[in-house]
């Protein structure tokens, strides 16, 4: 059997935080974590994933959906949220750091939806390895790290790679949501992905605002800061 597609990016998009968690993120992953958490083999750090590791989404869920995931969801206010307008969806979410996941899985709770799954694992892996081609129905990337120094542009998460891996596990027609309060990231992600060819740029420049994406406390902070929020969708060409 041919070996799951790796990614090839050594530099990772984000830099480990304290894993450290308040009484109430200690008291929900106690609670929740083993019902909406997918554990998975890790390889040389607790964020990455071995490269045998699999999941059946099928099972884990309990049913048979269009597949969603979101790469970074932070403590899940857009995730719960869409969550709660897509229930017809599985979505699935990679985030790296345990106290977001923790606040999470209280969310979830809170707002009574099940059809949500966090793998904490770095999501470019997570993508590769256990999702499969073509197996995707859409993937989020909202206010990903800007990492705003030259020197570090290499560790933006939207990159030509990804974009690469994107493609082979969107369906035809698939859907890749993306958004940022920094205008240079927007640039950066609409030249990365206009340019790359299994991609249309859906609206031919910048998208309005998806109105089913809630406004979070991170974007309304940037609003408040004067930054302007760029959308941009693309879809997978058959």
């Amino acid at each position: 059997m041919p070996k799951p597609d790796r990614v090839q990016r050594e530099v990772v998009s984000y830099v480990r935080r304290s894993a450290r968690m308040n009484a109430s993120q200690t008291k929900a992953w106690d609670t929740y974590a083993q019902r909406w958490v997918v554990e998975v083999p890790a390889r040389e750090t607790s964020t990455s994933i071995a490269a045998e590791a699999s999941v059946d989404w099928t099972s884990t869920f309990g049913r048979e959906a269009p597949l969603i995931v979101e790469i970074g969801p932070g403590r899940g206010e857009s995730l719960v949220a869409l969550a709660e307008r897509r229930p017809d969806c599985n979505i699935v979410a990679f985030e790296v750091f345990v106290p977001a996941v923790a606040s999470t899985l209280s969310r979830i709770a809170r707002h009574g939806v099940d059809n949500v799954r966090i793998v904490v694992a770095n999501g470019e892996e997570g993508l590769a390895l256990l999702v499969p081609p073509a197996g995707l129905h859409e993937l989020w990337t909202f206010f990903p790290d800007p990492w705003h120094k030259a020197r570090h542009h290499k560790r933006r998460l939207v990159s030509t790679e990804l974009a690469d891996l994107a493609a082979s596990r969107l369906e035809p027609g698939g859907l890749w949501r993306l958004a940022t309060d920094w205008s240079d990231y927007a640039d950066w992600m609409r030249e990365t992905l206009d340019a790359h060819p299994a991609f249309e740029n859906l609206h031919g420049g910048w998208a309005p605002r998806w109105d089913e994406r809630p406004v979070t406390k991170y974007e309304a902070r940037g609003v408040a800061a004067g930054r302007e929020i760029h959308d941009l969708t693309y879809r997978r060409r058959p």
